[in-house]
């Protein structure tokens, strides 16, 4: 008889810390989606509407090597879609071997961005897509117009356009060329564990994955990484309390011996108070596209969450405290798109297909 009530007093017990640890769950997944949201399947827009013709054109140019200068570098050469959308180099490597001023962040979920570039100077991935083929430190194509006729010397190009852009009587510009590219970027999304979590699946993470990010949101971060692409949405002083380059001079080594110092959206408005204002960095598949921040001077993921506790919100994190979040950091990792990873076969150039420049 005494082995039976003990037995019951057990199972009550347990049940009543297993409905306690729900309602605690539940109590951080109200939490949660007051800052975040899930992934959407597209990041569809009204001015260039995402169809699967544009899709399939978009991808091509993305991986396409002649629309540089040197017919070399394509979009993927820095966004390496099977690395995260990351080349994982602290600046990217552009037309005769320059090195690009900034990290190159990742084109996965960007299109969900408020702007695009670390400044913010381009509103959108449209916008975006058309930069880098005429920077002469990056693919260094000459004019819009060098590019259009490169593709339309490739017949195949002047029908996948035609098709991805039926309406437009010329629809070979190179606006189109950007919207196309925009239009597969806008497909990258890599959902993970945690929007299962945020669609209410209390099991999706584990308890030190939901202790980060708990702490994640308690301490404060959340506040500028938050929306559905945890961050990406607004811009920030990086260096709030302490300047960024004081906190950072552990890791200047010395083949790295400086640090130049980047205004941030200083340099494209030129006001006082966006001096070293940058985007808040999106932190989906965070664990995978190092190294960090807008100089990519930090390669370790700890180091540059102590580094932004440091100077965002004046705080040193304990061990355990590090540790959680970084655990709910790699809870961010999703699963890159398939159709996305399986390369394009491109078409073959004709003799009218201009020469590259080496």
């Amino acid at each position: 008889m005494r082995r039976k009530t003990l037995l019951a007093v057990t199972l009550t017990g347990g049940l009543f810390l297993m409905s306690a640890g729900a309602s605690e769950d539940a109590k951080l997944l109200e939490k949660a989606r007051q800052y975040f949201e899930p992934l959407p399947e597209v990041a569809q827009s009204k001015e260039n509407p995402v169809t699967p013709e544009k899709v399939e054109l978009g991808k091509m140019l993305y991986y396409e090597p002649r629309l540089s200068k040197s017919g070399w570098i394509s979009c993927n050469s820095c966004h390496n879609i099977a690395t995260y959308g990351v080349d994982n180099l602290p600046t990217s490597i552009g037309h005769r071997w320059a090195l690009g001023p900034r990290n190159a962040p990742t084109t996965l979920n960007a299109a969900l961005h408020t702007a695009q570039f670390w400044d913010g100077r381009a509103k959108d991935v449209e916008e975006q897509a058309k930069g880098p083929i005429l920077n002469p430190i990056e693919m260094a194509m000459d004019s819009p117009q060098e590019v259009v006729e490169r593709l339309k010397s490739i017949p195949e190009y002047v029908e996948y356009f035609k098709k991805a852009f039926p309406e437009d009587k010329n629809p070979l510009t190179y606006e189109n060329v950007a919207k196309a590219i925009a239009a597969f970027e806008r497909t990258l999304m890599t959902p993970s564990r945690f929007d299962q979590f945020l669609k209410g699946d209390l099991n999706a993470l584990t308890k030190k994955e939901k202790e980060g990010l708990k702490l994640f949101i308690d301490l404060g971060c959340a506040s500028c990484h938050n929306g559905p692409a945890v961050g990406g949405n607004n811009f920030a002083k990086f260096g709030i309390v302490e300047a960024y380059w004081e906190a950072t001079r552990e890791f200047v080594t010395l083949d790295k011996p400086t640090m130049p110092m980047d205004v941030g959206k200083f340099a494209v408005t030129h006001k006082k108070e966006d001096l070293y204002v940058f985007k808040v960095p999106s932190l989906r598949n965070i664990s995978r596209t190092y190294p960090y921040f807008h100089d990519g001077s930090i390669w370790n993921l700890e180091d540059a969450v102590q580094i932004m506790a440091k100077v965002q919100l004046g705080k040193e994190l304990s061990k355990d405290q590090l540790d959680k979040i970084v655990a709910f950091l790699k809870a961010l990792d999703g699963e890159i798109p398939k159709h996305a990873l399986e390369l394009p076969t491109l078409p073959p150039s004709t003799s009218k297909t201009s020469k590259p420049v080496r």
